[in-house]
């Protein structure tokens, strides 16, 4: 089964998905999948620090709202210069 559409595909016809994002370091992991149109349709960038980043920010019972303002933050507070800072 796809995990995005949830069409079923042959496992020979489908990409693997790897949550970590390293899909070459096999040992002891599952992997899930997706059909070829759902795989193309993702982002293929590095994803480095993101699991952590949102580990930091999730709260259980937080509302949309308030997790999409603590990683908008989270985001600018790494990723801005330390010149920008406090702007």
């Amino acid at each position: 089964m796809c995990i995005a559409c949830g069409d079923a595909v042959l496992r020979s016809a489908a990409r693997e998905y790897d949550k970590e994002g390293n899909r070459w370091e096999r040992h002891g992991k599952r992997f899930e999948h997706l059909c070829k149109s759902c795989y193309r349709g993702l982002c293929h960038q590095p994803r480095e620090e993101l699991e952590g980043l949102l580990v930091d920010i999730e709260e259980h019972g937080i509302s949309n709202e308030e997790f999409l303002l603590r990683y908008f933050d989270a985001v600018k507070e790494r990723y801005e210069s330390p010149g920008e800072r406090g702007r």
